[in-house]
């Protein structure tokens, strides 16, 4: 069982992925902004090595799932209603990047259900976080300004003060070279962008992730740039943080106050590294993350 669509509500269906082990302990995997089920493509025989299931999917507008307005709850819910179809019932969940938000939220919508959290340079809420708004650009700040009110107005607005990254995206994001690659993370992460497979991991995720175009990445800024819609000390479950010192996506500062916030977290700072750090230290992360609550 690899790809199939699970009906989360009235006409609206999310892509799903199940690999690894299918009768291993369940992970659910949230990629990261933009990104699609296949993110973690790269680590499917490891996970079956390792004896675990990786259940990972396309968010809203992502990949094959239908678009739809998101937020963290909202997805949280796709995620309880996907793991019921398939009969699962306590799990880990892991969220790299701009998938972080949505595990976190996961686990305290989900709570005992929840054993264990990894973040892989995941975002600390804006609103919460010192000094965090005062990085945002004026037209951040104007997407801000219609929330919570008016969330279709706001991811409008990031779109449009992003447009011109999303159309450079949109325009690479069949080139096989993956030039993209580079000019994000070879200051950040050159070991790892210089290893063919995981350049073509990341070429497939993203060229998948932006098959209905650039909406969904405008959606995910909703919602984790805007209020998260739930608090962090509502987090039961122990959450293990990983940052990369050269991180220039996601600062390790993120990583610390989630780890002074969360009710039961560790933090794991990666010293000369960036924002890629799966991609060298899955199996590591995998071994904690599904280890016995």
């Amino acid at each position: 069982m690899d790809r199939f669509e699970v009906s989360v509500g009235a006409s609206r269906s999310v892509m799903v992925r199940d690999t690894g082990d299918g009768q291993g302990v369940p992970l659910v995997y949230f990629h990261g902004t933009p990104g699609s089920r296949l993110e973690v493509g790269f680590g499917d025989e490891i996970a079956r090595d390792m004896g675990i299931r990786v259940i990972s999917f396309d968010r809203p507008g992502y990949g094959r799932s239908a678009a739809s307005a998101t937020d963290l709850g909202s997805v949280a819910r796709d995620v309880e209603i996907v793991l019921d179809s398939l009969g699962v019932g306590n799990f880990a969940a892991f969220g790299w990047s701009g998938g972080g938000p949505f595990a976190l939220a996961a686990a305290a919508a989900m709570g005992d259900r929840v054993n264990r959290v990894g973040v892989s340079g995941g975002p600390a809420p804006v609103q919460q976080m010192p000094g965090a708004r005062e990085a945002l650009t004026e037209n951040d700040l104007r997407a801000l300004s219609f929330l919570p009110g008016d969330p279709v107005k706001a991811a409008e607005q990031f779109l449009v003060g992003n447009r011109q990254l999303l159309d450079a995206m949109m325009s690479v994001k069949d080139d096989e070279m993956a030039p993209w690659i580079d000019w994000i993370w070879g200051e950040s992460d050159p070991d790892v962008v210089a290893r063919p497979a995981m350049r073509q991991a990341l070429h497939a995720s993203f060229q998948e992730a932006l098959r209905q175009g650039p909406m969904a990445i405008a959606w995910d800024n909703v919602a984790f740039v805007g209020p998260w819609g739930f608090d962090v000390h509502d987090v039961s479950s122990p959450v293990h943080l990983w940052y990369g010192s050269r991180d220039l996506m996601t600062p390790p500062v993120a990583g610390e106050w989630l780890a002074a916030e969360l009710p039961d977290a560790e933090l794991i700072l990666c010293e000369g590294e960036g924002h890629l750090l799966p991609m060298s230290h899955w199996a590591e992360m995998l071994g904690i993350v599904t280890a016995d609550r």
